[in-house]
């Protein structure tokens, strides 16, 4: 039982597109299916229910990994500050959820959507199934998409084009900020000094700096298509 919470690397490899790796992006694309499909009946019987759980979940997701780091002695300012674009998607989707304000929604929903997939997708994640890491990264990830759709859906919470470019502006401040934090602690929080060690979308970006500049093409362009997609239900 030890080994399933052990820092040992070795025991438990992540598998990418494995298929423990798939069968949790299915879950989480069957938990948005889901919002959609019964949404109507969440808003009169479930809404306090769905939004309390979530809030939960990435709250307990987020604490425990931060426990874990601890209780092994590895725990670290250049690497476990809550500075990650997936933590700071917690910390804003927790908000978000607890407050119901528009403007929160509209900075929350492009950021937390478009870091969760591709973070789910192609994770930098070094533990495999069964390993609990590989339970916390993923359940975390898939609740904060799933509270943004909530949000979406179940709350009916409006999106327009300046929505896109509200967001995008509260990355590059975020990211301004990590940066200059980055450079404090000798970190590469947000991946904005180095590329991940682990495989991950960013290498094929091109090689530093100019990622980064690929990187902020494609997240704006993601941002559009997103709102492309749920403009529908958004009117």
């Amino acid at each position: 039982m030890r080994e399933l919470v052990t820092m040992d690397r070795e025991l438990y490899p992540f598998d990418l597109f494995g298929v423990p790796h798939m069968v949790a992006l299915l879950f989480c694309l069957a938990i948005i299916w889901s919002l959609y499909h019964f949404r109507n009946t969440l808003r009169i019987q479930s809404r306090k229910l769905w939004r309390y759980s979530l809030i939960a979940i990435l709250l307990i997701g987020e604490i425990s990994f931060h426990v874990w780091y601890v209780a092994y002695g590895d725990w670290d300012l250049s690497v476990n500050l809550p500075l990650q674009l997936s933590s700071i998607s917690v910390y804003l989707v927790v908000f978000m959820l607890l407050l119901k304000r528009r403007w929160l929604f509209e900075i929350t929903f492009f950021i937390g959507v478009t870091g969760g997939l591709i973070a789910t997708m192609t994770p930098e994640l070094f533990f495999g199934f069964p390993h609990i890491r590989f339970f916390q990264f993923f359940i975390v990830h898939a609740a904060i998409v799933v509270g943004c759709f909530y949000m979406l859906f179940v709350e009916r919470m409006a999106l327009s084009w300046t929505s896109v470019l509200k967001s995008f502006l509260a990355l590059n401040v975020i990211a301004v900020i990590v940066f200059m934090v980055n450079g404090m602690l000798g970190a590469n929080y947000m991946f904005l000094n180095n590329k991940p060690s682990q495989a991950t979308l960013i290498d094929f970006l091109g090689p530093y700096p100019w990622y980064i500049v690929t990187l902020e093409v494609l997240a704006f362009t993601l941002f559009c298509l997103i709102f492309l997609l749920v403009s529908k239900q958004n009117k």
